[in-house]
């Protein structure tokens, strides 16, 4: 595996209506690629060039100029938008004077919003590109994915650890100074180490500010600007039983389980230690809202956890799927504590635990299915 390129992704930009579209999606995940994959004859402009960039920035006019001579339905694609939000008022009048449709891509919508830039008042939908999914992998690697990541080039190399390096470099240099928090790098950079910590975990803000020497206000507005610039979800509490307490802090999980991995240091990490076992169920994790997401589903995850310390990985919409994850080679008893909890209130829910079982089995009315058949049917819709 050398380029990216091999990949068919699962992410489709065509729709009934030949509609524009803002793609989104963290750095690196292979935006430019499927881009230039399935539109070679587009015309494109790259802001990541600092020639066009400087002179678009000068004078956004001449996108107008320039598209002038296309016709109806023609593409044009416009890679790292948000570098210049300007271009996005000549965007709206070419696409309602001259029917030209545009894929405007970015790593982060975050800086159109903020500088209140012109959003094309719906005329473009909103897809998001994930890190790499296991449908997408020729002969796929669970204990790779679960290593690596899914970052196309971290996944495809053995020893992906400078990549990593740079790919925090760039992130802390180019999103975070855009951020306006130049002078605090070295804090967020504390902070994004501290985050690390908590992946996978419940959120305290308080918490993580006295680790960091900031306001836990402070604190809450990091995770935003980690959630906004794609580079971490924050997952809420699933609250809708009545029988227990449930507790309602989220929980965060960065984008992809390999910077995960390199900012808690875990490397090399098997099957039947503690290290596999959260890598492993943050993969999952990752792979279920990459599914939600390119099959537009208006259900979204939840986890839930009691006062009383019953707790189930992924919820999925209002009850309907309870998920467990272990890593463990044999599912026993003692594992479906929290499933059988949650069935209490709703006992119509499929419930579920993925493992490294050999074979799949029920088991007290619990599917017990491996890992590697439950992302099968999963993209094979069979599970969500």
């Amino acid at each position: 595996m050398t380029n990216s390129c091999i990949y068919i992704r699962r992410l489709s930009l065509e729709d009934e209506n030949n509609d524009s579209v803002f793609l989104w999606g963290a750095r690196q995940v292979g935006k430019t690629t499927l881009l230039e994959q399935l539109y070679p004859q587009a015309r494109y402009y790259d802001l990541l060039q600092a020639k066009e960039f400087e002179r678009l920035l000068r004078r956004p006019s001449l996108l107008s100029e320039e598209v002038e001579s296309l016709k109806e339905g023609d593409l044009v694609i416009i890679d790292e938008i948000q570098k210049v939000p300007q271009l996005l008022d000549e965007v709206h009048a070419l696409i309602h004077k001259k029917k030209i449709r545009f894929i405007l891509s970015g790593s982060s919508p975050r800086k159109l919003i903020r500088s209140g830039a012109n959003l094309l008042g719906g005329r473009a939908l909103k897809k998001v590109l994930f890190p790499l999914v296991s449908s997408e992998i020729p002969e796929f690697s669970l204990i790779k994915a679960v290593n690596n990541g899914l970052i196309p080039r971290h996944y495809m190399i053995n020893n992906p650890w400078e990549r990593f390096r740079a790919y925090i470099g760039v992130y802390l240099n180019e999103e975070i100074r855009e951020e306006a928090l130049s002078r605090n790098l070295k804090i967020f950079s504390r902070f994004l180490e501290v985050a690390a910590m908590s992946n996978g975990e419940m959120i305290v803000y308080k918490n993580i500010a006295q680790d960091c020497g900031i306001d836990h206000r402070t604190v809450k507005d990091y995770f935003e600007i980690l959630s906004d610039t794609m580079i971490g979800y924050l997952i809420p509490g699933f609250v809708a039983t009545t029988k227990r307490r449930a507790i309602q802090a989220p929980k965060f999980y960065f984008f992809d389980v390999g910077i995960a991995n390199y900012l808690m240091n875990r490397r090399n990490m098997q099957p039947g230690t503690e290290t596999f076992g959260h890598s492993f169920e943050h993969f999952v994790i990752q792979e279920i809202i990459a599914y939600l997401g390119y099959t537009e589903s208006s259900e979204k995850i939840c986890y839930w956890r009691t006062s009383s310390g019953y707790e189930v990985d992924v919820i999925v919409g209002i009850g309907r799927i309870a998920i467990e994850i272990k890593s463990t080679d044999e599912v026993k008893s003692h594992h479906l504590r929290g499933l059988k909890a949650f069935s209490e209130d709703f006992p119509k829910a499929r419930t579920i635990v993925v493992s490294l079982d050999k074979y799949a089995r029920v088991m007290n009315g619990v599917e017990i299915i491996p890992a590697e058949m439950f992302l099968r049917s999963m993209w094979n819709f069979e599970i969500i």
